[in-house]
């Protein structure tokens, strides 16, 4: 089932994912120690979960839980539920855990209500959702049919709409896996792409990349290897903003890859990619 359960609010829903993204968000920057410890790897040694990951999940798991206790839940890190009600949280407790790592400022919570099954490509579509960088202050919130909004800290949101203009002139986001060969075929496809694009910006978020496009400060992004938590809440933020997001073949994003950009540019860039692909060879790496 991909439809909004009779009855549900979507905006009530993503008042919701806001409350929880931001309380999760203060508990990573107040609560983080001094010395991060790394709790183990997940793909491969480059690919870390901290400890400060599992803490900021298990907020949201029993935060949701007693918000909306029928509401099924599934996060990237340990820890879930089914439900009942048709709705399920998708969440990434610590969105670019990297710069996290590091204290680059580019990291955000990351959590939407979704419908139908998110284990599925093609199968779930977001309804409402949060993307929150706790040390800018940027919250970023939508709903189905409600529109995109940004605020920052306490300030008046302010509706985002994306805006077209030509590739060539195009500020393109993108990111890189963890796997050894999935970066090397990542990196043969941005050869073709960075010489048809203003530049590329690799900022290590991809929930953020996807409100950049909806605000603007990104005109185009794309990247392959996202699961359903790096980029529920930030497809429909992009979504309400104007965007198309969708992967190569004009469908729902999926791991494959997720393409996002105002109608023009979407067609633009997935022309290129396509071709760019059909170049590079067989996707290779996990």
């Amino acid at each position: 089932m991909t439809q909004l359960p009779a009855g549900t609010d979507p905006a009530e829903l993503a008042r919701t994912a806001l409350a929880v993204a931001v309380e999760a968000g203060d508990l990573i920057v107040h609560d983080r120690p001094a010395r991060l410890g790394v709790a183990e790897t997940k793909s491969s040694r480059t690919d870390v979960v901290t400890v400060m990951d599992q803490r900021s999940q298990d907020h949201l798991l029993s935060r949701l839980g007693e918000l909306r206790p029928d509401d099924g839940f599934a996060g990237e890190e340990r820890g879930g539920r089914a439900g009942t009600s048709g709705i399920t949280w998708v969440v990434d407790p610590i969105d670019g855990t990297v710069n996290y790592l590091y204290e680059i400022p580019a990291y955000c919570v990351s959590v939407a209500a979704v419908v139908g099954d998110p284990t599925r490509d093609g199968a779930w579509r977001p309804v409402a959702g949060a993307v929150v960088n706790p040390v800018t202050g940027e919250r970023y919130s939508a709903w189905s049919g409600g529109g995109a909004w940004r605020a920052v800290g306490d300030g008046t949101p302010q509706r985002l709409r994306v805006a077209e203009t030509d590739l060539g002139l195009a500020l393109c986001g993108t990111g890189f896996g963890y796997d050894a060969d999935r970066r090397a075929w990542q990196a043969a496809l941005l050869t073709h792409v960075l010489p048809r694009v203003r530049d590329i910006r690799r900022l290590g978020s991809a929930a953020l990349d996807l409100c950049r496009v909806a605000e603007g400060s990104l005109d185009v992004y794309y990247e392959r290897g996202l699961n359903p938590w790096d980029m529920a809440a930030g497809w429909l933020v992009a979504t309400e903003a104007g965007a198309l997001v969708t992967d190569l073949d004009g469908q729902a994003p999926r791991e494959a890859m997720t393409v996002a950009g105002a109608p023009g540019l979407h067609a633009d860039l997935l022309a290129l990619l396509v071709d760019g692909v059909g170049r590079v060879g067989p996707r290779s790496g996990r």
